[in-house]
């Protein structure tokens, strides 16, 4: 009976669509490599934790980082799932992808020197709305952070434009090498001896994400054949495709980027140690989350991609169907077993130095709290892949009102009851809530336009 049972699983397996197995084994291997660059995070924050606990430090430094990335990832993440099937169609138009890269460059980079500029000159009003209720020592900490974490805004753009060209011809490196600026202020953190330096957070985050910037365009450039110098016009011919895309998806974008600061502002309110808490609980759910939800992401977008450009709608749309709701049975039997498994992951990582057991205690609970989102983010990915490659703006952008909604009145009422937990709990219900909206809306036919194929993204 093994034994047949064994053959009918082959056959099974062997008869599987070709689409099916690219996805399955691209997404093995961004898996692997989330699992060994969080990894690698993680030992960064056990660094973090043994060095500075919970406290004032780290509160100033994660909304620093917060606050020099915002912007620059909210662009990057509307930018980065564009570029890619972008990228697939231009795959053997080596003139016209010379172009656009050099100019794409040179306009993202102009841009991130403008955003971050921006947000340094207007600091005092910043700090009025994130940081009020933070001690005044915490609030000049995070000034000195924001100068020193300048280059992270900067080369955002870099780092997002690259790792889409090598997505396109299915190369996952660039997932591996999101762990090179975790590695590299993890170095920082155990070379600086003084406890209260704010040196190696600076210097660690900002060189790290420099050296990721390099290595991947030298990958890049190896895989593609193109150095991208960057050139500040606007020729090419695929500008007017990208900046209508861009400008349809920033609007539901921009409203989920404001989660973060809203957080933020919420965790601020609860006081010192809240924002800590929560980020060392949001980095260990980052790791499960990226292993499922990323890789899905990353491996089936480019293969969407060519279903669309051959104009196989249908086709593309049940993989999507089918693949959410596999990553939501995955992602629901992850959480169970993180949920009994999280005193145990959180004392390993963190207990040790200034980062007491009470401290755990804490972390554990909001990280226990933020399982529910899992399954949900797992499945969501997926189906927000399909949208964006059939220009479903107006879908996305009412998904993200209805989160919003939901996230930001989570907060207001659960955030006074249960301070960091109540937090974690609000994205939950956003991240479920926006769920059920992908999967009533995938069932819809769509009320935009398809998405004109990779080869032909220069006209409207």
């Amino acid at each position: 009976m093994l034994t047949s049972a064994l053959g009918v699983l082959r056959r099974r397996i062997r008869n599987v669509h070709t689409d099916h197995r690219r996805i399955a084994r691209g997404a093995a291997i961004v898996s692997l490599f989330v699992f060994l660059g969080k990894g690698t995070g993680a030992f960064k924050e056990m660094a973090v934790a043994y060095r500075y606990g919970i406290g004032g430090t780290v509160d100033a430094y994660q909304l620093a980082l917060t606050l020099v990335s915002w912007l620059p990832l909210t662009l990057i993440g509307e930018l980065s799932i564009l570029l890619v099937p972008l990228f697939v169609g231009m795959r053997d138009k080596k003139e016209e992808l010379a172009q656009f890269l050099a100019e794409l460059e040179g306009v993202c980079m102009l841009l991130g020197v403008v955003l971050t500029s921006l947000l340094l000159l207007s600091w005092p009003l910043v700090a009025h709305f994130t940081a009020s209720n933070l001690s005044e020592h915490t609030r000049t900490m995070c000034l000195y952070l924001l100068m020193g974490l300048a280059p992270v805004g900067i080369l955002s753009f870099t780092v997002c434009i690259t790792a889409a060209r090598l997505q396109a011809r299915e190369r996952h490196i660039n997932t591996l090498l999101e762990s090179v600026p975790a590695l590299v202020l993890l170095c920082f953190i155990l070379v600086v001896p003084h406890r209260d330096s704010l040196l190696p957070l600076m210097l660690g985050t900002s060189l790290g994400v420099a050296v990721q910037a390099l290595l991947l365009r030298i990958i890049a450039r190896n895989a593609d054949g193109q150095k991208a110098r960057p050139r500040l016009s606007f020729r090419s011919p695929h500008w007017g495709k990208t900046l209508h895309s861009v400008s349809m998806l920033m609007v539901g974008g921009v409203i989920v980027s404001m989660i973060t600061p809203v957080d933020q502002y919420f965790l601020a309110h609860v006081g010192d140690g809240a924002i800590a808490t929560y980020g060392y609980a949001y980095r260990v759910l980052t790791l499960l989350i990226g292993m499922g939800a990323l890789a899905i992401s990353r491996a089936i977008l480019p293969i969407l991609a060519e279903m669309l450009a051959a104009k196989d709608f249908v086709r593309a749309r049940d993989t999507a169907l089918k693949w959410s709701l596999v990553m939501l049975a995955l992602g629901a039997l992850g959480a169970v077993v993180s949920y009994v498994l999280a005193p145990w992951i959180v004392q390993l990582l963190f207990q040790r130095g200034a980062f007491t057991a009470d401290d755990a205690k804490a972390v554990t609970l909001v990280f226990r709290t933020g399982l529910l989102q899992v399954p949900f983010a797992f499945g969501g990915f997926v189906v927000i892949q399909l949208f964006v490659s059939e220009a479903r703006y107006r879908a996305l952008t009412f998904i993200a009102v209805i989160s919003f909604v939901v996230k930001a009145g989570g907060n207001v009422l659960l955030a006074p009851l249960y301070g960091a937990q109540g937090v974690m709990l609000a994205t939950g219900l956003m991240t479920a809530a926006g769920f059920v909206c992908y999967l009533v809306c995938l069932k819809q036919p769509s009320g935009e336009p398809r998405a004109m194929p990779p080869q032909k993204v220069s006209g409207e």
